[in-house]
């Protein structure tokens, strides 16, 4: 059978190693240069100022706050995504309201988000599924913030433009299967000034340290102040070194994924019972994930072959609102049906950088003798 193959991992070298080992011999840990200087280098990438915070659901929970997310508040979100899109929006009071996806590439459907849009809509969220990033042009809201789950799709671009300029508020993720890994780590970017500070502020448990801004600002030069609360959402020196490592390797990166995916595309083309993914002629992706969607109910029946052959298939995702604590709020199945039908039939073959061409043609020989072609 060989080594089991995972469906995502990280790329770590010497170079990743090296810069976290200088931090360690140095005297900041946390909350220092290597910080600011990740932020930098993810902002040149992203094309707009970043806040690196501790995971990407802590930058999700910290763009809902810069964004005023509060009771009586609604966000407008795409299902096909990791639960936590939806979750800490709700975690601020806000009511989430699920709208349905596109079925090309599964990105939220402009149509779908502009009727589910009301008075009370204090946000659009969309979601980058795979790495493929949405249509942010078609997307905007007149009167609501415009908020990228970009989790999946760090390097990629849409007509040109980087993904972490394209909404109003951008959030990432760093998990060891994503693009690029801090070990757990994410990052908020926005182009609004007060917007990004709102987010630095709330990441740092919520402090004012300008004499300027404080209001009581005699007590003190050691004084500092909770205006709003926030929380720790604070990514440490360690961390941000090994980012800015990984961002020097980031085009590399998206290249592999590229000539996998082409690879995949030319060995399971002819298979019938599978539909690939394609990709929009605006978008240049960083592909995350391989997501083909197995037809004829088949799906159960391959993840199960995959699996007994060591290919470590996964399923990317539920819908959110079937979750439990969804479902105890009253949310019912049915209510998006493109995405429920690509649920259905989802599935995410092994995708990362240092897959080998040997490894991808093992994935594509035991998918064509499942399909016995």
């Amino acid at each position: 059978m060989g080594e089991a193959l995972p469906y995502g991992r990280q790329s770590v070298d010497e170079s990743d190693i090296a810069a976290v080992a200088a931090v360690l011999r140095g005297d900041w840990l946390t909350t220092g240069p290597a910080v600011t200087r990740f932020e930098a280098d993810l902002a040149a990438w992203a094309g707009a100022p970043a806040v690196a915070v501790t995971s990407g659901t802590a930058a999700l929970h910290v763009a809902y706050a810069a964004a005023g997310v509060g009771p009586g508040d609604e966000v407008v979100c795409a299902p096909m995504t990791f639960v936590a899109t939806a979750a800490t929006a709700a975690l601020h009071g806000a009511t989430v309201v699920f709208a349905d996806v596109e079925d090309e590439h599964l990105t939220l459907d402009p149509a779908a988000a502009a009727a589910a849009v009301t008075s009370r809509t204090r946000v659009v969220s969309a979601v980058d599924y795979a790495g493929h990033p949405a249509d942010y042009d078609a997307l905007r809201p007149a009167d609501a913030l415009l908020l990228a789950d970009a989790a999946h799709s760090v390097g990629g671009t849409w007509r040109g433009r980087p993904v972490g300029s394209l909404a109003d508020v951008t959030t990432f993720s760093f998990f060891p299967t994503k693009n690029l890994t801090t070990g757990e780590g994410g990052a908020v970017t926005a182009a609004d000034p007060a917007l990004l500070e709102r987010a630095r502020r709330f990441r740092n448990h919520g402090l004012v340290r300008d004499r300027a801004e404080q209001r009581h600002p005699d007590e003190g030069g050691w004084h500092q102040e909770v205006h709003e609360f926030g929380l720790n959402y604070r990514l440490p020196d360690v961390l941000c070194a090994l980012g800015s490592s990984q961002l020097a390797r980031l085009a590399a990166f998206k290249s592999r994924r590229a000539a996998i995916v082409a690879r995949y595309g030319d060995g399971l083309a002819d298979i019938a019972g599978l539909r690939l993914p394609t990709r929009h002629p605006d978008a240049d992706p960083m592909w995350h994930l391989y997501a083909v969607r197995v037809l004829e109910g088949r799906r159960r029946a391959l993840y199960e072959h995959l699996r007994a052959s060591g290919v470590l298939v996964q399923v990317n995702y539920i819908p959110a609102y079937w979750h439990p604590v969804f479902e105890d709020l009253g949310y019912q199945r049915g209510q998006c049906p493109v995405a429920e039908r690509f649920y259905a039939e989802q599935l995410s073959l092994p995708l990362f950088p240092d897959m080998s061409d040997a490894d991808t043609d093992r994935v594509i020989a035991a998918t064509r003798a499942f399909f016995g072609v």
